[in-house]
């Protein structure tokens, strides 16, 4: 006799649930956009791992495309590093150039030293891509580049400041070739270390720089070899 339970084997009815959600479809992207996204991403891992240890596979799978579509916008890695290269000696150019805006010789300084030093901070990964050494980048083409660049527009006031001073203007390009390389190994050591901060830094510069400047000898000479 059947005991009021139902019949074991007779499989139950499940409650219908509400229907799966529906993946959303996927938002193809232009090709600018396409393009500006692989840009991004190059950069990141340039600046993780430099040139050589990059790959257009783990671009590609970063951006979650097949390799055909980045060759398809660079061409290979060669000419992608080139692009991300390009935009990082552009964008740091222009914000020095955009600073040195005041006429005392002192505030130039300090514009170009904190100019830099943001640059880092706010900039870490373009700045990282830049001062990573490559042999496919030309003269024109790196971080010394940049610093060669900013060094002619700092020698172009030296040199009305030394000859209103009565020192030879001649040499305005070693003083300013030695005042911004001090300035780009320090914000490279920066990079690394974070302290202090990047004002104090750049006031320490400063002080070294001008202080310096101010005290120039017309005619220097060495110490040790002036007694020989």
């Amino acid at each position: 006799m059947a005991d009021g339970s139902g019949d074991e084997s007779t499989p139950r009815r499940r409650r219908a649930g509400p229907p799966p959600a529906k993946t959303p479809p996927r938002v193809r992207m232009s090709a600018t956009q396409r393009r500006e996204q692989l840009i991004s991403i190059a950069r990141q891992i340039f600046a993780e791992r430099g040139f050589d240890a990059t790959s257009i596979e783990e671009v590609a799978a970063r951006a979650k495309v097949s390799k055909p579509v980045v060759y398809e916008h660079f061409g290979g890695k060669e000419g992608l590093y080139a692009v991300v290269v390009d935009r990082e000696v552009r964008s740091l150019l222009d914000r020095i150039s955009t600073a040195l805006t005041a006429g005392h010789p002192r505030e130039l300084l300090e514009q170009a030293a904190l100019t830099l030093l943001t640059y880092i901070e706010e900039e870490t990964s373009g700045f990282r891509v830049l001062v990573r050494e490559s042999p496919l980048l030309s003269a024109t083409g790196n971080f010394s580049s940049v610093m060669n660049d900013v060094a002619h527009q700092v020698e172009h006031i030296l040199g009305a400041e030394f000859s209103s001073r009565g020192y030879d203007p001649k040499l305005a390009e070693l003083y300013s070739q030695a005042l911004v390389g001090m300035v780009a190994l320090t914000g490279r050591w920066w990079l690394e270390v974070r302290k202090p901060r990047k004002e104090t830094v750049a006031a320490h510069l400063v002080n070294l720089a001008w202080n310096g400047l101010s005290h120039l000898e017309a005619k220097p000479g060495l110490i040790t070899v002036r007694g020989r």
